[in-house]
């Protein structure tokens, strides 16, 4: 047992309890880890440490040595630990109390060291591990000790009744046996089911931590990825603001150099007006008739010129005001590159854009893929259903769209005259009115190779293009609830087109007409939602 005085010097002097995780300085002075740890951390900022007791100092960290810890543990494990642990002390020992030892089932009494020493040896008295509760190990009718265990009536008994009791003729086992028999045996079991139980919960758990790691680790990469992406939007919306300015400005300097010589010129013809009207002014003033009618300049005074002049100052008209429409279509077709035309916002995925066979013309082949078609002179002789368009040299995509925004890409080889839009899949399948643009059912961008024409169509009503198209890759983009359907050239930079307005009431399927050689559709994707 250990004395107070050698308990007071197991006590730190920062934190004035015992020592957990004791450590030493090289001074010989003791402390917890954590407080001399923390007492040293409070020092870094002087460049020098020093010992809380002597005050030694130490010009780097100083290394703590581990040299007490098990005498502490040894002491604290000790009969006054014990004591602490049970709470059962001496039943004589009635001056000071004193830690019990064992129990005496015969007395109903605990003992010490001491008093176990002078207790009877006799073998009724049956000693075991210190106990308040000894009455409950005897019999409550014979007050002997229970040594038993009756089988038939799962009860503990002792030898009276298992002899001359009401337990008498019954099998009987020792407590030893039929506890392990009886309840370890099946403890055993629960715990070794409850280990397993344990184990499979600690693979949960790790699995659930490995996946939330992922998890965080997946978001942190999504979020520099989308910051990167803004990075890139807005460097992109920069450039694009910068070049629509300098466009603004350059078109507004030519339009104030174009007006400025226009006023130049009508500032001329003014002061020229003004020196005929006071010529007329003076002639009209005179008295003598004589001179007025042998001036020479009368016959010219009296014939002034018809529409005042403008055709020779050029007049004012819309061509001196800003290209309001050019301005918008380099918006327009800066919006869709950052949005949506080289791998934007919203994350894009190909478009299953494939050409349906059973409405193709008689005269055009369409690939293996179902990618191009192509128009032919030979005939294809595929049965004749209603599906199929039997005048003009069409086809239509198997996939529709019936929501969200979509674009998608088309290569046009040297064809002498092409169309590519979408339709309703109600489009008629013969006559004028199956032609993509000549109905109220379809949208399309034409071209004629021949007369080198651009054309956007639809209900037969055709806008030519102001622009001529120089690439041969068009994009056609679909924005299905805003019902904007708008057309791109495909060049350096992309170039808006035109873009029809309306209120989609069917799905809408790609379209495509051709003669002369073949369409290839090259490419597209999707932006369904923002969400």
């Amino acid at each position: 047992m250990a004395s107070a005085d050698l308990r007071d010097k197991l006590d730190c002097s920062i934190c004035l309890s015992t020592y957990t995780y004791p450590v030493t300085l090289r001074c010989g002075h003791n402390f917890c880890r954590d407080c001399i740890g923390q007492v040293l951390n409070t020092q870094d900022e002087f460049g020098v440490y020093s010992c809380p007791e002597c005050r030694e100092e130490f010009r780097e960290w100083p290394v703590l040595y581990i040299i007490v810890r098990n005498v502490v543990e040894s002491i604290l494990c000790t009969e006054p630990h014990q004591e602490e642990i049970t709470g059962i002390c001496c039943t004589y020992c009635i001056h000071s109390p004193v830690p019990a030892v064992k129990s005496c089932l015969m007395c109903e009494a605990s003992l010490c060291d001491n008093h176990l020493r002078v207790h009877s040896k006799s073998p009724e008295h049956v000693l075991t591990d210190p106990s308040t509760n000894l009455e409950k190990r005897k019999c409550s009718v014979h007050k002997k000790v229970l040594e038993y265990y009756c089988t038939e009536d799962a009860a503990c008994i002792c030898v009276s009744c298992s002899l001359a009791g009401e337990h008498e003729g019954h099998r009987v086992e020792m407590l030893d046996e039929a506890s392990e028999k009886k309840k370890k045996k099946k403890l055993r079991n629960v715990l070794q089911k409850l280990n397993t139980r344990r184990q499979e919960t600690e693979e949960r758990v790790w699995s659930l931590e490995d996946h939330w790691r992922k998890a965080q680790e997946k978001a942190s990469g999504e979020a520099a990825r989308v910051t990167a992406l803004f990075i890139d939007i807005r460097r992109r919306l920069d450039n694009l603001e910068k070049k629509v300015l300098s466009e603004i400005s350059r078109q507004e300097e030519q339009r104030s150099l174009s007006l400025s010589d226009v006023i130049q010129k009508l500032e001329i013809k003014k002061a020229e007006l003004s020196m005929k009207m006071r010529h007329i002014e003076e002639l009209c003033n005179m008295t003598d008739p004589l001179t007025v009618l042998q001036d020479p300049d009368t016959g010219d005074l009296c014939d002034p010129e018809e529409g005042g002049g403008d055709e020779d100052t050029g007049g004012h008209d819309k061509t001196h005001d800003v290209d309001v429409d050019g301005i918008t279509g380099m918006l327009h077709a800066g919006g869709e590159v950052t949005a949506a035309g080289e791998g934007g916002i919203y994350g894009q995925s190909p478009a299953d854009i494939l050409l349906d066979v059973n409405t193709a013309h008689n005269n055009i082949q369409i690939s293996e893929d179902l990618k191009t078609v192509t128009w032919t002179g030979i005939r294809q002789n595929r049965p004749e259903i209603d599906e199929r368009f039997q005048d003009y040299p069409q086809v239509i995509s198997i996939r529709r769209f019936t929501s969200g925004r979509h674009y998608w890409d088309v290569e046009i080889r040297e064809s002498l005259e092409w169309r590519v839009g979408m339709c309703y899949p109600s489009i008629a399948r013969r006559g004028q009115q199956s032609v993509i643009g000549d109905n109220n059912k379809s949208w399309g961008l034409c071209g004629e190779l021949v007369y080198n024409q651009y054309s956007v169509i639809h209900d037969s009503k055709y806008t030519q293009l102001r622009q001529q198209i120089s690439s041969n890759r068009l994009r056609i983009c679909l924005d299905y609830e805003a019902g904007q359907l708008s057309f791109y050239e495909l060049c350096d930079p992309i170039r808006h087109l035109h873009t029809f307005t309306a209120t989609f009431t069917e799905p809408l399927h790609a379209a495509l007409y051709v003669y002369g050689s073949s369409i290839k559709i090259s490419g597209g994707g999707c932006e369904d939602a923002l969400t």
